[in-house]
């Protein structure tokens, strides 16, 4: 199993759950986060004042998915997230040595 952590332009969100989802992913984890890479933040005017914004707003998706798939899904990922420019993303792939589904006590891809 490999866990994929992706981090997205927040407008991208919707478009990117509807291409996993019929790539047949089955769930995934949101979160809003903010960070920056290699974009160092930018400069916003509010009221007439300039002011840095250091922090860019993110989504970061996390989904643990089978080995076999994980090419795909970074791939299904990776193109619908693109925009082309600055502060597209980035994509992490890790191994998982464990899953277990609380409720049934499924283990591993059982509990995908």
């Amino acid at each position: 199993m490999k866990l994929i952590i992706a981090t997205i332009k927040p407008f991208k969100l919707e478009e990117v759950r509807e291409a996993l989802t019929e790539s047949g992913v089955r769930g995934m984890m949101v979160t809003e986060i903010k960070g920056f890479g290699s974009q160092s933040g930018h400069t916003e005017i509010y009221r007439g004042a300039e002011y840095a914004v250091n922090f860019v707003p993110k989504i970061k998706l996390e989904l643990v998915v089978p080995a076999a798939m994980a090419d795909q899904v970074v791939d299904t990922i990776a193109k619908t997230a693109k925009t082309g420019k600055i502060g597209d993303g980035k994509i992490f792939v890790l191994d998982v040595q464990q899953a277990i589904r609380v409720r049934t006590g499924e283990t591993n891809d059982d509990a995908l």
